[in-house]
């Protein structure tokens, strides 16, 4: 992933994007107004539902000119 950085927001799922080749969830989540997915066949797909609604600190970057989320933990 390039451009990777730390943000701190209170992370919102606003859809569950369509299913990986080999059937993992992709999620696509919202942080402070601006959205991103999960990566294809991230274990992140599974475990970003715990997050919703919650005050994290994620770490954010493009993954083939995408906006995507690598990493959250909660604050």
């Amino acid at each position: 992933m390039k451009n990777e950085k730390k943000i701190t927001g209170i992370l919102t799922i606003v859809k569950w994007d369509k299913l990986s080749y080999f059937g993992n969830p992709r999620a696509v989540v919202s942080i402070n107004g601006k959205q991103y997915k999960t990566q294809i066949d991230a274990m992140l797909g599974y475990a970003i539902s715990n997050y919703d609604n919650q005050v994290v600190r994620a770490t954010v970057g493009t993954h083939y000119k995408t906006p995507s989320i690598s990493d959250v933990e909660l604050i």
